[in-house]
C-alpha cells in the first residue's frame, strides 16, 4: 500500500500575484484554509501518512502552518537553496523517501483519485511512472495526453483546443530507483525533461480516473475553489449542540503507551492541545462521552480503582481547562464478543439509554482504530479516523468519514 508521498509545494503563484500577493500558491486561502489544507485532507483519506513536502519560496509559512495544524503527522520538509523546477524538487526530495514507489502530486492542484486502484494499475503494468489522467471534453488550457489502448502513453500533446481527451492530473506514482538511475542536472522540468522526452523510451502509463479536479494555479479556477472546495472542508452539516461526540480515549485523548496500558494517573500524558480542543468541542457538541475498552483490568494488571483514578484525573484536567467530560463508558472485558467491547455498539447504546436525549445519527465516533470505525457504523453514526502508523493495515477506508492528524485539527473545523 502506498504510504508515503512528496507535495511540490515551492511554487510562487506568479498568475495569483495580484490576488495572494507574499503567499506560496499552495498556501492561498481557499474557504477558509490554506488550499494546502485540502491537499493534506485528501491524501490523510487515502491512508497516505508519510508526507515529504518539497519547499521553496517563502518555505517559512509552509512550516508555520505544519507545525501548527499537523503537530502529530509523520513530515518532513525540503527546502530548496534555489528554484529547482519541478524535476530537481523531485530528485531532492526522494532523498527523504523511503519506499520504493512514491505517490507525487502538485500543492496547488486537487485531484480525488484512489491512490489504491493507482497503485494496483501501476504495479501490474511494472510502470517505470504512472500518472493519474482527468478526462475533460473542450478544453485548451492544458496539452492532451495520448495512450495505446493498454494505457501506455506514447505521447503529450501541445496545448491546443481539444474536443475530447485526457489531461496530466498531476499526481504520479514513481518508481524511484529508476527514476534515480539516470543522470539529472541540478535544475530541470519533470514534465518536459522527464514525461514528455522519455515517453517512448521508458514505461510511462496513464490512468484515467473522472474524480474532482481542481488547479487553482489561475485566478478563475482560484475563484472557482472557494466555492466548489467548501463540500471538502467538512463532511458532516449542521453540528449544534443537539449532537454527540464519542472519543476514544488511547491514542485521541492521550498518549498511546506502546504494548501495555496507563497504570496510573502519572502515566497519563495528553496528546499536545487536546485540553483545549475538548475546551473549544465542548461549547458546541451537547454531550461528549468518553467509550474505551479497558482489557487490562480484565487481565488483572490494574484494578477498576486504578482506572477510576485515572479518569478522575483526565476530567479533573478537562474542567480546569474550561472543557467537560459528560460520561466514560469502559468495557473490561477481554472476550472480544462481549456487547460492550468494541466494535460491538453496546456502550453507545448504554449511553443513549442513559441520556435519551442522544441521536445516534447526529452523532460521530472519534478514534484511531478500526475497532472505533466499526462502532460508529454499528451505531449508525458518523466516523473520524486519528491516523495512527499503529493501526494504519487494519483500517478500512470506506468506515471513515473524515481522517485527521489529530483531536486538534478536527476542533479547526469549528473555528
Amino acid at each position: 500500500m502506498i504510504r508515503e508521498v512528496i507535495i511540490l509545494a515551492g511554487g510562487l503563484g506568479t498568475r495569483l500575484k495580484d490576488t495572494v500577493p507574499d503567499l506560496p500558491k499552495c498556501m492561498a486561502p481557499v474557504a477558509g484554509h490554506p488550499f494546502l489544507f485540502y491537499v493534506i485532507q485528501y491524501l490523510l483519506k487515502q491512508e497516505v501518512d508519510r508526507f515529504i513536502f518539497s519547499l521553496g519560496y517563502k518555505h517559512e509559512v509552509v512550516e508555520v502552518f505544519l507545525k501548527e495544524s499537523y503537530p502529530s503527522l509523520d513530515y518532513t520538509c525540503v527546502i530548496e537553496s534555489k528554484p529547482l523546477q519541478t524535476g530537481g524538487a523531485i530528485r531532492l526530495a526522494l532523498g527523504q523517501a523511503k519506499d520504493d514507489h512514491v505517490l507525487i502530486m502538485n500543492g496547488d492542484t486537487l485531484f480525488d483519485v484512489s491512490v489504491a486502484a493507482l497503485e494496483k494499475f501501476h504495479l501490474t503494468a511494472n510502470a517505470d511512472c504512472s500518472l493519474a489522467l482527468k478526462p475533460l471534453e473542450e478544453f485548451d488550457r492544458y496539452g492532451a495526453v495520448v495512450l495505446k489502448a493498454d494505457g501506455r502513453i506514447i505521447s503529450f500533446e501541445e496545448k491546443k483546443y481539444v474536443a475530447s481527451g485526457c489531461i496530466n492530473g498531476g499526481i504520479y506514482l514513481l518508481k524511484k530507483e529508476s527514476f534515480l538511475s539516470q543522470t539529472w542536472p541540478e535544475v530541470f522540468s519533470f514534465e518536459m525533461d522527464y514525461l514528455a522526452k522519455y515517453c517512448l523510451q521508458e514505461k510511462f502509463y496513464g490512468h484515467i480516473q473522472d474524480g474532482y479536479f481542481i488547479d487553482i494555479g489561475i485566478p478563475f479556477d482560484f475563484s472557482r475553489a472557494q466555492q466548489e472546495l467548501k463540500r471538502f472542508t467538512f463532511p458532516f452539516e449542521g453540528v449544534d449542540n443537539t449532537w454527540t461526540l464519542f472519543l476514544d480515549r488511547d491514542g485521541v485523548i492521550n498518549v498511546n503507551k506502546d504494548d501495555s496500558y496507563v497504570f496510573n494517573r502519572k502515566e497519563f500524558i495528553f496528546n499536545e492541545g487536546t485540553l483545549e480542543a475538548i475546551a473549544r468541542l465542548s461549547n458546541l457538541f451537547g454531550r461528549i462521552i468518553v467509550v474505551t475498552n479497558q482489557r487490562g483490568i480484565g487481565r488483572g494488571l490494574m484494578t477498576s480503582d486504578d482506572l477510576e483514578d485515572i479518569h478522575a484525573y483526565m476530567r479533573e484536567s478537562v474542567v480546569a481547562d474550561g472543557g467537560r467530560i459528560d460520561d466514560i463508558f469502559y468495557c473490561t472485558s477481554v472476550d472480544n464478543a462481549h456487547p460492550d467491547r468494541k466494535p460491538n455498539p453496546g456502550m453507545g447504546w448504554k449511553a443513549k439509554k442513559k441520556y435519551p436525549e442522544i441521536d445516534l445519527s447526529k452523532s460521530i465516533v472519534i478514534g484511531d482504530k478500526a475497532s472505533d470505525m466499526k462502532l460508529g457504523r454499528n451505531l449508525g453514526a458518523k466516523t473520524v479516523l486519528i491516523s495512527s502508523d499503529r493501526y494504519k493495515d487494519s483500517i478500512d477506508g470506506n468506515e471513515v468519514d473524515l481522517a485527521c492528524s489529530s483531536l486538534v485539527e478536527f476542533a479547526r473545523y469549528f473555528e
